[in-house]
């Protein structure tokens, strides 16, 4: 996301990104990383139980989700990883965008 953060500010995106760390080391994190997008901690899990993020111990922790929510609150484009190398790339974001902007005109 990093790499292409630009591409989605260019479609008037907002990126989030929301991680299990509590708000010390989260900071720290995005510091160290220069992340240019919003960084969410949910060390309570708040966030992953309303997307029904799965847990999964045998992995180390919350697989991977990757969600685009429409202003509304609605969500346009989900995908529940199986494992940290199952992402889809920033292409497939950006192509479920640009639909979206497009149906919208």
């Amino acid at each position: 996301m990093r790499d292409h953060y630009s591409d989605f500010v260019k479609r008037g995106v907002a990126v989030v990104a929301i991680g299990p760390d509590g708000l010390d080391s989260f900071q720290r994190y995005w510091q160290n990383e220069s992340l240019p997008y919003i960084g969410l901690p949910d060390p309570d899990h708040r966030v992953a139980k309303m997307y029904r993020q799965e847990v999964n111990l045998f992995k180390l922790g919350r697989m991977p989700l990757n969600c685009v929510v429409d202003l509304d609150g609605r969500i346009r484009y989900v995908h529940y990883s199986s494992n940290m190398a199952d992402i889809p790339d920033n292409e497939t974001f950006l192509n479920v965008i640009d639909k979206l902007n497009e149906s919208s005109r």
